[in-house]
């Protein structure tokens, strides 16, 4: 809606306000709606009585800064709310005389709520780019220092969450009004317009960096990256400082050079500017660009209550995955064949060319591994010396070693989750397939791990071998906490507090006491009491980089999600929103490593081997049919 569409609007004040003074409707004076509402907030927020009246201009004084709401309405309704928040910082004037600290307080407005389109454009107005930083470093350094953060988390905020509120194809269309827009010609100067191109430009630039790949196959954001390119060019010759933008954007674009900036420089005033880009070149070069490699856990049963745990592309077909799986298993390739299991209970045999997952990352059916003949479905459990030599192998392995082999797979996966993604797969799970692609291949991980914990117990068939591996377990995620991967540190303490197994009293009692010890301090990290308190203060002290447990992350955001609601009288809660973007940065500061501290280390071949390849029972029946087998009820 454009400002001058004639429409009413008036300035209002929140009700616990409304004793102490009103605010009524002024004359435009030229100015638009938003640049009231900012003039308000430089002024500390003074409030203006009618004109009728003898009252002179006075300060509204609440009893609190943090009531003071300023609401923009039109048509009678409030499209967008701002609340005054207030901070002290030292008087210029007192540190120019060099005198005692005299502080001020600053007053300064955040979004509270409001529509998406005047959400968007109060963020643009408050968008500080290089020159504005440089024309005012006269002024309180301080200050501006502030403002530029605010604004910046401002931005991050609302590039976190405005899926919840609006589509990508709204989003490129109000870019492109707010770049183009002719309500604004009558009222601005050359300054003026090229600032608010310049904010535009530089939202987009952080849009589609901190989004990636999100937005590398939508059509949508082609078309209007493509068109943002020709706006800008058009705008060249009037606006020559555009020239970075427009690199800029040339980058963003991947586009050939074959029509540089240069041939549309002022140099060159002689030349058309005749547009004619290639769009089906473009496009080929878009779709040519190096795309990040999409992983799945694919889970193979060989047994009706286990499966073979194996990371592969998403790509794969059935004989690639025979291939990895026959060399595991130590079974020729050619007496394997692959079935998806279908519901409800068809069976569909794959050929070797046949795709695994859909391009939605959906299995093509549970699948099985059987034999040729399809008249045996592999056992490893009812021999009694592979179950002796599975244990062995276990045992055999080095606890750092597997520990280092553990976190590097975590780490692989965790270091390629976007934030966007605990967003889609919170606001959207049944519509995020594809976009939560390495959230969810984690979340699967630790089930498996924690899965893998209790198998390994459970089929160790000797009392003093399950001892040893209760140890190793302990020490394992001893290990992990020093790594700092606390998601595979909580699988394997939740692992060994299985019912499954936490019911083995004669195993426990043979654990030695130190190692009891040790369990007893790692549980409590564990604790859930008063919101995982212990769980919480060890891992903020922490340095990162580090791997937090995505379980209770995503609980966070689903209970931001369902306290709250994420509209309000029609308008997005940006309150709300603040709080998601905030839980959600804690992805971005657990992957940053200003410090080069680490948390990769090279690792042995063959442990990697096996912890790339779990092999675990998923059917809790079984596993307390092996717990009774094992200790028999009393």
């Amino acid at each position: 809606m454009s400002w001058d569409c004639g429409l009413r609007y008036v300035f209002s004040v929140s009700p616990e306000l409304q004793g102490g003074g009103g605010c009524a409707p002024r004359d435009k004076e030229e100015l638009s709606r938003l640049e009231v509402v900012q003039r308000l907030a430089k002024d500390g927020c003074r409030f203006l009585q009618g004109h009728n009246s003898k009252t002179p201009e006075r300060t509204l004084q609440p009893q609190s800064d943090e009531a003071a709401r300023v609401s923009l309405r039109e048509s009678g309704q409030d499209v967008l709310v701002l609340q005054r928040v207030s901070s002290e910082r030292p008087a210029p004037s007192a540190t120019a005389r060099g005198g005692g600290r005299t502080v001020e307080r600053d007053r300064r407005y955040v979004v509270v709520s409001g529509t998406p389109e005047k959400i968007l454009e109060h963020l643009l107005s408050e968008l500080r780019l290089d020159q504005d930083q440089d024309r005012d470093q006269d002024r309180d350094r301080d200050h501006s220092s502030t403002q530029r953060k605010e604004t910046g988390s401002l931005l991050d905020d609302f590039l976190l969450t405005y899926l919840v509120f609006m589509s990508t194809t709204d989003l490129c269309q109000a870019l492109l009004g707010h770049y183009c827009c002719k309500r604004y010609r009558s009222k601005e100067d050359g300054k003026e317009a090229l600032a608010r191109k310049r904010r535009v430009l530089h939202l987009v630039s952080q849009w589609t960096t901190l989004y990636r790949d999100f937005l590398r196959e939508d059509e949508h954001v082609k078309l209007f990256m493509k068109s943002l390119y020709r706006y800008v060019l058009d705008d060249l010759y009037e606006y020559p400082s555009l020239e970075k933008d427009l690199r800029d954007l040339q980058k963003l674009l991947r586009l050939h050079r074959r029509h540089t900036v240069d041939e549309y420089s002022l140099h060159r005033k002689t030349k058309p500017l005749s547009h004619q880009l290639s769009l089906r070149e473009n496009g080929a070069q878009t779709r040519g660009t190096q795309k990040e490699t999409k992983e799945v856990l694919c889970h193979v049963y060989v047994t009706m209550d286990s499966y073979l745990s194996v990371r592969t592309a998403a790509g794969v077909v059935a004989r690639e995955l025979l291939k990895s799986l026959a060399e595991r298993l130590d079974v020729p390739l050619g007496d394997l064949v692959l079935v998806a299991v279908t519901y409800p209970g068809g069976k569909l045999l794959l050929q070797p060319q046949d795709r695994v997952y859909s391009d939605s990352l959906t299995a093509v059916g549970r699948l099985h591994v059987c034999r040729k003949d399809l008249s045996e479905i592999m056992n490893p459990f009812t021999d009694n010396a592979e179950l002796q030599q599975r244990s062995a192998r276990v045992l055999s392995m080095n606890t750092w070693d597997v520990t280092v082999a553990l976190t590097n797979f975590d780490w692989s996966v965790f270091s390629a989750i976007h934030e966007q993604e605990l967003v889609y797969f919170t606001f959207s799970r049944h519509a995020s397939r594809g976009h939560t692609t390495a959230l969810e291949l984690l979340l699967r991980r630790c089930d498996e791990v924690q899965l893998w914990v209790i198998t390994e117990v459970l089929l160790c068939p000797t009392l003093c071998k399950r001892v040893q591996l209760i140890k190793k377990f302990i020490k394992i995620a001893a290990h992990c906490k020093a790594q700092r991967n606390l998601n595979c540190f909580f699988a394997i303490i939740m692992g060994l507090n299985a019912a499954a197994v936490s019911r083995l009293s004669q195993t426990w009692e043979k654990v030695p006491g130190k190692f009891k010890k040790l369990f007893s301090e790692l549980e409590t990290l564990t604790d859930p009491s008063l919101n995982h308190k212990s769980y919480r203060e060890a891992f903020k002290k922490m340095k990162a980089p580090k791997i937090p447990f995505l379980p209770l992350l995503l609980k966070d955001i689903t209970f931001i999600h369902e306290g709250n609601k994420t509209f309000h009288d029609n308008l997005v809660n940006f309150e709300k929103l603040h709080m998601i973007a905030d839980t959600v940065r804690l992805i971005r500061l657990c992957q940053e490593d200003p410090l080069g501290n680490g948390i990769t280390q090279k690792s042995s071949p063959e442990v990697r081997d096996y912890v790339d390849y779990l092999h675990v029972i998923d059917n809790q029946q079984t596993l307390f049919e092996l717990s009774h087998r094992l200790e028999p009820r009393a």
